[in-house]
C-alpha cells in the first residue's frame, strides 16, 4: 500500500533521519541482543505494510486481524521455549460478571507461601486492544515472574476487538478492565491485596491509562495506587500526522509499521468516532483529565515508533501535576523489555524489579 492509497500527509523519504534504508539489522543504536533475538522472524528488517488498509472493509480487517493473531503466537512461543517453570507461585481464575452478563476472567498470580498481604499488579496484555489474550504462553511466564518477587498479579481477559475474543470493538475491552478491577478492589482482603497498581504494555498501557482517566471520570480512582505503562500506544493517529513525533518517522518498521498500527486502530475505533476521546486514545487527554491521578511510571524504548507518543504523555502527566517517572530503554524496539526473557535476561530481570518496586514503594498498610 503506498502513502497516497492511503492518505497520508506523510513523506517516507524522510524517515530514519534521512537514511531510509536503515532497518533494526544495520541500525548502530539496536541492541545487538534484540537483533538476534527478532532474526529467526524476519523481524531484523523493516516490517512491511499490511495486505489491508484502514479503509479497507470491515470484514476484510477482521479476517486480517485473525491472520494476524495466529500467525504471532508461535513466535511468542518460541521466545519463551525452553525456560524453566517458575517456582513458588499458583494461579487461581476467579469470573466476574460485567453490568451487561458478560463474563470476564481474572487470572490470579500469587507466591505460594506469604501470609500478609502483598501490592497487587493488576496486568492488562498488549496487542493493539485487538488481538492476543491474557493465557498465551508469554503472559503467563510475565504474571508467574512478576508475582514471585512477592507480588499478586491480576490477568483480566478483556474482550478484544478482533480475533478469538472479539470482535468487540472500544468501549467493550475498556469496560471489561473497569469491572475486574472493580471487582478486585472490593476483594482485597479475601485476595490478600494491600494497594493495586494498573500496568500494561503497548495496547495494555493504552488500557491502563484509559482505565484510570475513566476511573477518575466515575469516582473509583481511589482503587487505583499507581500505573506502570510500558511503550504505550497512545497516539491513534499514526497513517494521517504525526510531525511531532520524531520517533514515528525515524522508526517506522522497526517491528512496527504505522500502517498496520492504524488497521488496528480502525478496527479498535471503526471509523475514528472516538478520536478525540481521552479514553480510548489516551494522547488526547487533557490537563482536567490528568489532574489529580496517582503516581505514574511511563517506559518507553529508544528505537520504538511509538518512543514519543509515551514521552509527550509523560510530560503532560508532568505539566499537570501529576507525580511522574520516565524510563527509556536504550537500544530496545517495542516491548523488548518483556518480550526477549531468553535472549536480554539482565534486561527482563531490570524490567521485573523495576516493575514490583514501584508497586512495593505505593503499599497500603493493613488496616
Amino acid at each position: 500500500m503506498t502513502a497516497e492509497s492511503a492518505g497520508e500527509l506523510r513523506d517516507d523519504a524522510l524517515r530514519r533521519l534521512g537514511a531510509p534504508e536503515r532497518s533494526l539489522k544495520t541500525d548502530p543504536q539496536v541492541h545487538p541482543g534484540a537483533v538476534a533475538a527478532l532474526a529467526p522472524f524476519g523481524l531484523d528488517q523493516l516490517a512491511s505494510a499490511p495486505p489491508v488498509s484502514f479503509r479497507s472493509a470491515r470484514a476484510e480487517l477482521l479476517q486480517f486481524a485473525v491472520a494476524a493473531e495466529s500467525g504471532s503466537e508461535p513466535m511468542f512461543d518460541t521466545m519463551n521455549a525452553g525456560l524453566p517453570e517458575v517456582e513458588g507461585v499458583t494461579t487461581e481464575t476467579h469470573t466476574v460478571t460485567a453490568a451487561d452478563g458478560h463474563q470476564i476472567q481474572l487470572y490470579v498470580t500469587r507466591p505460594e507461601t506469604v501470609e500478609s498481604r502483598l501490592p497487587c499488579l493488576y496486568h492488562i496484555h498488549g496487542g493493539g486492544m485487538v488481538i492476543t489474550g491474557a493465557t498465551s504462553a508469554g503472559y503467563t511466564r510475565w504474571r508467574q515472574e512478576l508475582a514471585a518477587t512477592g507480588l499478586v498479579v491480576i490477568g483480566v481477559e478483556f474482550r478484544n476487538g478482533a480475533g478469538k475474543l472479539g470482535p468487540h470493538p472500544y468501549p467493550a475491552g475498556l469496560e471489561d478492565c473497569a469491572a475486574g478491577l472493580q471487582w478486585a478492589a472490593t476483594h482485597a482482603a479475601e485476595l490478600g491485596v494491600s494497594n493495586i497498581v494498573v500496568s500494561g504494555e503497548s495496547g495494555g498501557a493504552n488500557l491502563a491509562l484509559a482505565l484510570t482517566i475513566k476511573a477518575k471520570r466515575e469516582g473509583f480512582l481511589s482503587m487505583i495506587s499507581g500505573v506502570y505503562a510500558q511503550c504505550p500506544y497512545i497516539y491513534g493517529k499514526w497513517a494521517h500526522d504525526g510531525e511531532e513525533l520524531p520517533s514515528l518517522a525515524d522508526y517506522d518498521g522497526y517491528v512496527l509499521e504505522r500502517d498496520m498500527m492504524q488497521v488496528l486502530a480502525e478496527i479498535y475505533d471503526p471509523g475514528s468516532e472516538n478520536s478525540d476521546e481521552a479514553t480510548c486514545w489516551p494522547s488526547r487527554a487533557t490537563t482536567a483529565d490528568l489532574e489529580g491521578l496517582p503516581p505514574h511510571v511511563i517506559s518507553v524504548n529508544e528505537v520504538d515508533p511509538l518512543r514519543d507518543e509515551g514521552l509527550d504523555y509523560y510530560r503532560k502527566l508532568l505539566a499537570a501535576g501529576v507525580r511522574a517517572v520516565g524510563w527509556m530503554n536504550m537500544g530496545l524496539p517495542h516491548v523488548g523489555e518483556t518480550l526477549f526473557r531468553v535472549a536480554l535476561p539482565d534486561v527482563y530481570a531490570a524490567n521485573v524489579r523495576s516493575i514490583s518496586s514501584f508497586a512495593y514503594s505505593l503499599r497500603r498498610p493493613a488496616p
